[in-house]
């Protein structure tokens, strides 16, 4: 990967939506260079996918937190086919140590949270953090820089 991708990634991580024609022009390119690198890019799989970012809020999930499930009391597959289904589930990630899973979900309001630490009970220990603020929200990734030899 060089620069360019790296200023391609960047700019479409700003703004997904931009087309291949202001591309081009910000990356001082021709379009069928620029459309060249977007295609390798997501066969490469650095590019998994182009998609919307929404604000859980204007959409009735004023509530987001933090779920830690330990001491499964299930197997893992029926736990994770459970959290596949569940809409208010927007992240789920199996970890070492003495959590089993972390998971981010937004809810609408309190109720919304009653009842889904009520489902998550019979699957293991819950316990829920409230976020209040995300003073870091969507970082744009960028390649890791290799030192100069």
């Amino acid at each position: 990967m060089d620069q360019i991708d790296a200023q391609l990634l960047s700019i479409l991580q700003r703004d997904g939506r931009m087309t291949i024609s202001d591309l081009s022009k910000k990356l001082a390119l021709s379009r069928p260079s620029v459309s060249e690198r977007l295609q390798r890019l997501q066969e490469r799989g650095v590019i998994q996918r182009f998609s919307a970012t929404v604000s859980p809020k204007a959409l009735g999930r004023d509530t987001q937190l933090f779920i830690q499930v330990s001491e499964l009391k299930r197997k893992p597959e029926e736990f994770e086919g459970f959290i596949e289904q569940n809409e208010d589930v927007l992240e789920c990630h199996r970890v070492t140590g003495p959590v089993s899973y972390f998971i981010k979900a937004a809810v609408s309001g309190m109720d919304g949270l009653r009842m889904l630490v009520d489902e998550l009970i019979p699957y293991g220990n819950v316990n829920t953090s409230i976020i209040l603020k995300s003073p870091v929200e969507n970082r744009m990734i960028t390649p890791v820089q290799k030192p100069a030899p």
